[in-house]
Formats: structure tokens, C-alpha cells, sequence
């Protein structure tokens, strides 16, 4: 049914009152979510009778939310759903779990993954297939593996590839081939998403080799086409190492034609590796595609920063202005007690707001001791800085416990910087988990290795 007709089934739903009936009302709700309309779907459920709203209403709705992106709302309906004593399902759960994932909140994770376990669900396949994506996602691999291998025969190929794509974004090629193998040996076909996992992890690894290697093994061996996906990891693959022209060969000459992704991935390696050359040949590929892609600008006026060329910067940041171009705001989340704390820069809201700058000031203090210089004091209040100093004076993270921070946007060179040597100041592990890939920063050094 053409998601198109949600609105005038609606209005038939309501002439007939039946818009609020459990019945009419879940199936409206999913209809609603499926057409991109969270917000209808979610005045619709708000709309149904507290006593009418049974779990395929709830269900209905947390899946709905989840899957357009409104994870806290999501969430937020799941704890009404619990709150009012109605039965969880199997889909309340896993749209519950999605949402978890969406804002890699771990303490969601284990709230839900405990819930799961009462309501006798943590067996389900796809329960636990949501939980080892969740885990994944908040980045406690070892924790997905548990919940996979709890699993033991009702996992199938989707589990597989959830498990898969946890070891895949900490750039664990070992793990990754190795859980492949393990898998063609219990009879699992691997189809197009569990080759992307594999290449996944070679490209955060930097594994170009491995990522050719595995790229032709799909073709020849699985006899899989790759699609532009794949692609893309083997040209993240090779930047990562500097192979920044070999790169730009695979991406003019593969089967799919290039999008902005893949020349994203290579102005970033020309970012990191200094190219400018390169770098102003993929800003106006980038451009071309989208003249209002505002990394791109930004990217640029970076690249000719570090290459010391001022007066090409400041013409980057005058094209973008000139052309109406906004950076995009950068948000940062700290989950603390099971609940989201998020944060943009210069932050003026937050009730504790005095206590989060006087930690962070203190913060820049030390790490200036240990040698780290500011370039810029308006770098000082980055969003992902303000929520480390909340998460250290919240309490609820106790001491030598890990620190998890989401960004909706890649971590800028300077706060990773300062990351490093905060981890160095309150001898803590801090994960980040940016756009582009987790970092886990353990005593002044990165998993990334100072690129991603």
C-alpha cells in the first residue's frame, strides 16, 4: 500500500471513528512511519485512549520512531510503555534496542538487555540480533560477542553481520576475518553486507592490501558484483596509508560511478597527508555534486591551512559564505544514570552549566602543564569537551570507568588533540565515537592512530 495514502486513510479512519481503535490506530501509526512522518505517527499514538494503547500500539510506535531517526522519542515511549505495566514484544524490544544504537547509549543497552531477560525475550533472534548491533554500537564488542554467542543456533546470517560490523568499526581485521571463517564453516552464504563489514574493518585498520585482497576474493571466490560501497572502503583503505593516487584510480576506474562519499574519503586522506593539489581537484568533484556540501569548504580551508597557504584558506571560507553555506552545527552526547545529556558549543542551557566550565577550565589547565597548547580560545568550548568535563563531574561514570562520548560530526584535530592528553590528566580510557569511526584514547594515544 503506497505510504501516500496514510493521510486519507487517516481522515477515513477518523469520519468512521475509528482513528483511536488499538487496531486502526497501529496500523495507521506504521503507515505513517513508513511515508518519513515520525511526528504524525507519534500525535497519533498520543491521540489513543491510555487504557487503548495495547503493546502492538506501543510496539507500532517505538519502531516507527526508531526507524526515522527519533531515537529519544523512541526511547521515551518505551519507558511508557514499561512505566504502564504493558506486555513487552519482541518488536517493543528490538525497535527499542535500535534506538539505543542510534545514540550508542550504553546504559539504554544494559536497561533493556536486563528487561529483556525478565520478559524471558533475551532468546529471541531478533532480540538478541538487536542487542549484539547495540552493544556494537556503543562500542563493548565483548559484550556483543557474549550476547551472539548466547545465541548459539538460532543466529542467523543478520546476526552474523551484526557481530561482524562491531569488530568491523574498531578496525579488528583479525577478529573480523577470523568470525568470517567461522561462519562459512557453519554452511552461512555471506551476502553483500557481510563483505562491506569485512572491508569495513580493513579501511579502519588501514588494511589496503587486505581490502583489495577481499574485494577480488568477493568476485572471484563468492562470485558477488561489489557495489559502491565496497569500493569506497578500499579507497578509505588505501588513504588512510597515503595510497592517495591508487585511490583515485579505483574510484575513476570501478564499474559504479563515484558519489560524494567517495570523493569525501579522498579529500580526507589529502587533508591528512597534506596533498593540495589532489585535495583541489576532489573539492571540485565534491562541489559539483553538491555546491551547499559545507565539509567540503571546511576541508579545503583546512588542507591549505596546514600547507600555510592563508590567503586560498581565507578564499575557501569567502566561497562558502558567498555561496550561503552554513557549517552544521556539532552536537555532543554524554548518556549519565540512563539518561542523555547533549551538549553544542558554547553551551547555555544545561542546569549545571557553571560546575561543566569551571571542570573544563580546570581540564585545560592540566593539560597545558603536560604541553598541550591551544591554538584558538573559541576551541575551548567544543561541544565534545563540554561533555567530558559533565561526564567527570556527574559522578555517575566512577573513577576508572570508561568515558563514552557521541559527536554527530567528525572531531575536529584540536579537541581530538586535547582528548589525548586528557586521557593523560584523569588517567582514564575516552571513547569518542564521531561520523566516521570509534576512538578509543588510552593513555595520551588513539586507536585511530590520528587518522579518520
Amino acid at each position: 500500500m503506497p505510504p501516500s495514502l496514510a493521510p486519507h486513510l487517516h481522515a477515513l479512519a477518523f469520519k468512521l471513528a475509528l482513528s483511536s481503535s488499538p487496531y486502526s490506530a497501529s496500523f495507521l501509526i506504521t503507515l505513517y512511519a513508513r511515508s518519513w512522518s515520525p511526528t504524525a505517527a507519534r500525535h497519533l499514538f498520543d491521540e489513543i485512549p491510555v487504557p487503548s494503547q495495547d503493546p502492538v500500539c506501543y510496539s507500532s510506535t517505538i519502531v516507527g520512531l526508531a526507524q526515522n531517526g527519533k531515537y529519544e522519542e523512541s526511547l521515551s515511549v518505551f519507558a511508557g510503555m514499561r512505566s504502564n505495566a504493558v506486555d513487552s514484544t519482541m518488536y517493543a524490544l528490538s525497535g527499542a534496542l535500535r534506538a539505543a544504537a542510534g545514540l550508542a547509549a550504553l546504559e539504554q543497552t544494559c536497561g533493556i538487555h536486563a528487561h529483556a531477560v525478565v520478559a524471558g525475550l533475551d532468546g529471541n533472534v531478533a532480540v538478541g540480533t538487536a542487542l549484539v548491533d547495540a552493544y556494537g554500537k556503543a562500542g563493548v564488542v565483548d559484550d556483543a560477542v557474549k550476547v551472539f554467542e548466547g545465541l548459539g543456533g538460532d543466529r542467523n546470517l543478520i546476526t552474523w553481520n551484526a557481530v561482524l560490523s562491531a569488530y568491523a568499526q574498531q578496525g579488528d581485521v583479525q577478529a573480523a576475518v577470523g568470525l568470517f571463517d567461522q561462519m562459512i564453516e557453519l554452511g552461512f552464504s555471506p551476502d553483500g553486507l557481510t563483505f562491506l563489514a569485512v572491508l569495513t574493518a580493513c579501511s579502519n585498520a588501514g588494511a589496503a592490501s587486505e581490502a583489495e585482497f577481499w574485494l577480488e576474493a568477493m568476485q572471484s571466490k563468492h562470485n558477488m558484483k561489489p557495489g559502491l560501497e565496497h569500493y569506497t572502503c578500499v579507497v578509505g583503505a588505501m588513504t588512510r596509508v597515503g595510497r592517495l593516487e591508487d585511490a583515485e584510480s579505483v574510484a575513476c576506474t570501478m564499474p559504479c560511478k563515484p558519489d560524494a562519499a567517495v570523493w569525501r574519503t579522498l579529500l580526507m586522506g589529502c587533508v591528512v597527508h597534506r596533498k593540495v593539489d589532489m585535495a583541489e581537484s576532489m573539492g571540485q568533484r565534491l562541489l559539483a555534486i553538491n555546491p551547499k556540501d559545507d565539509s567540503t569548504y571546511v576541508m579545503l580551508a583546512n588542507v591549505y591551512s596546514a600547507a600555510g597557504k592563508k590567503d586560498e584558506e581565507a578564499a575557501s571560507w569567502t566561497a562558502m559564505r558567498d555561496c550561503g553555506v552554513r557549517k552544521e552545527g556539532g552536537r555532543s552526547w554524554i548518556e549519565v544514570r540512563g539518561q542523555v545529556h547533549v551538549f553544542v558549543a558554547n553551551e547555555r542551557r544545561h542546569r549545571q552549566l557553571l560546575e561543566i566550565y569551571d571542570k573544563l577550565n580546570e581540564l585545560i589547565q592540566e593539560v597545558e602543564k603536560l604541553g598541550y597548547k591551544e591554538v584558538d580560545e573559541g576551541l575551548w568550548n567544543h561541544s565534545e569537551r563540554l561533555a567530558l568535563a559533565y561526564g567527570l563531574i556527574s559522578g555517575a561514570v566512577p573513577s576508572g570507568k570508561v568515558l563514552r562520548i557521541v559527536k554527530n560530526l567528525r572531531i575536529c584535530a584540536h579537541c581530538h588533540e586535547f582528548f589525548k592528553y586528557a586521557s593523560m590528566v584523569v588517567n582514564r580510557v575516552i571513547v569518542v565515537r564521531d561520523v566516521n569511526r570509534y576512538h578509543t584514547i588510552k593513555k595520551g594515544a588513539c586507536s585511530c592512530r590520528d587518522y579518520w
